[in-house]
């Protein structure tokens, strides 16, 4: 089946439940965290994904609840327009090859995210976040749960 995993329409793909792990490493000072959760990607009224993560997050000794939100829009031919939980754009989501890298810049830092997916229950991101204000690697595992 090869490295990646194509998947025509990300939002179908996307929707249920997942379980996700999250490592997040400062590059800059060596600190590492840790976020384990759940994700339920369920349909929006106007079309499109609401994207819940929540759980919590361990990073200095320190364990406290975390989460997030996304939307996920329909975009052309199978992808996802992925926006923050306010509705500002944050990056597009094309899965048809199994691989997609996408940048956002945010002030000075410029955030890359590669999106792969190895099969119908597990994809995984990685985001590097680079520039003057952070110099983090945030690498998530998701996995299918329904």
């Amino acid at each position: 089946m090869g490295e990646f995993w194509p998947v025509p329409d990300a939002l179908t793909y996307l929707a249920g439940h997942w379980r996700a792990e999250r490592t997040v490493r400062d590059l800059a000072s060596g600190d590492e965290g840790r976020f384990a959760g759940t994700v339920v990607s369920g349909p929006l009224e106007c079309g499109g994904l609401l994207h819940r993560e929540s759980g919590a997050f361990t990073g200095r000794g320190v364990t406290r609840p975390a989460g997030r939100t996304l939307r996920f829009l329909p975009g052309p031919g199978g992808t996802a327009d992925v926006r923050f939980a306010d509705g500002r754009r944050f990056h597009d989501l094309d899965l048809t090859a199994g691989r997609h890298v996408a940048d956002h810049p945010c002030s000075a830092d410029l955030y890359r995210d590669e999106s792969t997916v190895r099969d119908a229950g597990h994809w995984r991101t990685v985001r590097r976040v680079r520039g003057p204000a952070k110099d983090l690697e945030l690498t998530t595992g998701y996995a299918r749960v329904d």
